[in-house]
Order: structure tokens, then sequence, then C-alpha cells
């Protein structure tokens, strides 16, 4: 196929499946099947906790998050997944389940992120979370061959204190499996200098750092995320089309977004993924990932993810592919494992590269 046609070829859901993948931003609370929450429930005796107890109505009251007016409110629909992942047998079965799922995706690498203090409710250590965690991700790695890497998240609307514990947390853990830092939940009043302390202990210790900013709240989160907390990555980071200078500085770094279309739809902080700003910011030079932010609520998959950036946010195929190798080239893993990784999935993409963008 040649550069001319491959640009212009509009790639279907099928081919994009076909296509390696890697996943760089997903919630562990935001990734259970409908199916595991109920059983789960009954397992544990909280059914009265879940808006429905059929997997049809499920679906039906979970598709309401759809309607929600913000981020903080998107978020508030965790109420019905964190209760029931407050045991080790849970965890490593969610953990498990989510890699399996995007296995079947032909996702090759996934970092799969979580706040383990959420998990603490009745009586696991933060230790125990994480173990269980991990152990989930290593049965799913054994049994499917995909690579996986953990994120720790602090969370923005918790005590400083807490963030830094789970910095302590991430740490201890960096050489069994933990990648990387993150700082997570709403944004709005809840500014990201404020948590410097945990990204200093996580820094100083070496440990990759991705930040949410830029996604509910402007470029003011993002130059935060970058400068207080020296984050390497930014989640979401789609308001950086606002700040022209930070947009320049993000281009000339390579500092890589990780964008989340559905998700950025069902927290209004776009309009509909027609308006949504990642061709805009493709085209300025950004390094560009997209992920699924929550399997579940998000209703998607990371080829869905691809599919609809590239049938509704005007990505071309060409575009669509530096996307996906992107994955790859900003994952939190080793130099040369990533390398290899990379070269490795390069082969597999049906289309090649143009003069302008290098495989890697």
């Amino acid at each position: 196929m040649s550069n001319i046609s491959a640009s212009h070829h509009q790639l279907t859901r099928e081919e994009i499946h076909g296509w390696p993948k890697a996943e760089l931003h997903s919630h562990l609370d935001g990734a259970l099947r409908l199916e595991t929450m109920l059983e789960l429930a009954k397992e544990q005796g909280k059914l009265n906790l879940l808006p429905a107890n059929t997997i049809d109505d499920l679906e039906v009251e979970l598709r309401k998050i759809d309607d929600s007016t913000d981020l903080a409110e998107y978020l508030a629909w965790y109420k019905y997944t964190i209760p029931l992942m407050q045991s080790a047998s849970a965890l490593e079965r969610i953990a498990y389940e989510m890699a399996v799922d995007s296995a079947r995706d032909n996702v090759r690498y996934l970092e799969v992120r979580y706040g383990p203090v959420l998990h603490t409710e009745e009586g696991l250590s933060l230790a125990a979370v994480n173990n269980a965690v991990l152990d989930g991700l290593a049965r799913a790695e054994q049994e499917t061959g995909i690579i996986t890497g953990l994120i720790v998240c602090a969370l923005r609307d918790r005590y400083v204190s807490a963030s830094v514990r789970q910095a302590k947390l991430a740490v201890d853990f960096r050489y069994q499996g933990v990648v990387g830092f993150d700082l997570a939940g709403a944004e709005a009043g809840n500014p990201p200098k404020e948590h410097i302390g945990a990204f200093y202990h996580a820094r100083n210790h070496l440990l990759n750092l991705t930040v949410h900013a830029g996604e509910s709240w402007g470029p003011d989160s993002i130059r935060q995320a970058l400068f207080y907390l020296g984050a390497q990555r930014i989640g979401h980071g789609i308001t950086l089309v606002e700040d022209e200078e930070l947009l320049e500085y993000v281009v000339n770094q390579q500092i890589p977004l990780e964008i989340c279309p559905t998700s950025n739809v069902q927290t209004h902080v776009v309009a509909d993924f027609e308006s949504h700003p990642i061709g805009e910011l493709v085209k300025a030079g950004v390094a560009v990932t997209v992920n699924t932010d929550s399997l579940l609520f998000s209703r998607t998959t990371v080829t869905e993810e691809l599919y609809r950036v590239h049938t509704r946010c005007g990505i071309s195929t060409e575009e669509l592919r530096e996307i996906a190798l992107n994955g790859f080239r900003f994952a939190f893993l080793p130099y040369a494992e990533r390398q290899r990784l990379l070269k490795k999935v390069t082969t597999e993409f049906p289309i090649p590269p143009s003069e302008k963008t290098p495989a890697w």
C-alpha cells in the first residue's frame, strides 16, 4: 500500500482491532465486567449498593453516566465499583479480567492505574491491596502474553498525607511491577502543587510520573503538573490548546498526552467528538496517545477509541498509525525494552510510515 493510499484509506474497526496497541491510561476501578459487578455484589452481600440487580438493568443504569454535567459528577459513579473492591480476591480477579479483556483487544502493553488507599476500607493494608492487583496482572500475563505495568494514583481530594503514603508504596514496589506515580481525582479546587511532597518522594526515587491535568481545569493545571510535580506525561491535557506558549513547549519537549476521547465527551469537557481538540493537537505536533480511561463507564476499548477519533475527529490513517505507535514510544518501560517492543510491533502495522514520521 502506498503512502498516499494509506493516508486516504478509511480504516474499519476490524483493521484497527488487528493493530498491536498500547493502553497508557485506564483505571482499575472503572474496568469491571458487568457480570463481575453482580457476582461480587451477591458474594459480598452488597447488592443493595448497585443501581440494579440484573445485567440488562445494570447496563441501562450505567449508561446514565453520559448525563453527568461535569467531571465531579462523572467520578461519583465510582461509588458502585469501589465498595466491591475491598478484598484481595476481588482485586486480583478484577485486575486479571481487565488485562485479559485488553489482550482480547490486541493490546500488547497495558498500564493499569488506581488509588490503593480507596481499597483499604475493610482492613486490607496498602501493600496487601497492591500485591493482589499485581497477582491478577501477573496471572493474565502468563495466560495471554500481554505486558502490564501498575501506576499508583494519589488523589487530589484526599489529604496530602495520603498522597505521601501512596508515593512511598509506589517506591516500595518499584521493582515489583509498579511503573509510575499519578495524581487523579476532581481537578476543580484541588491544584496539583498541593501534592508536591508526594511527587518529590516519587521523583527522588526515580519513578516515572504522570498527572491528570488540563481535563476540566485550564492550562494552569498542566503547568503545575509539569513544573511543580515533574510530570513526564499528562493525563488528558486537552485544555493545552488554550495556551499557545505552553503548547509550543509541550511540542518542543515531546511531552505526551494521554487522551481519552469518549471520557472527555462524557464529562462534557468537550461538546462532542467533532469538536474535540485532538486533531488540532496532532497537527501542532503534540505526542498524542489515545486511551480508554474506563472500559466499564465509557463502554469502550482502545480499538473503539482509535476508530472514533479516525472517523469523527478528522485523524487520518497515517496520523492514527503514529498515535497507536506513540502508546509504545511513551510507555513507562525501561528504554531497551521499549525499543525492542516498538521495533517488534512496528513490523506488524500494515501501513508504512511516511518520510516525515520515523517509526521509532
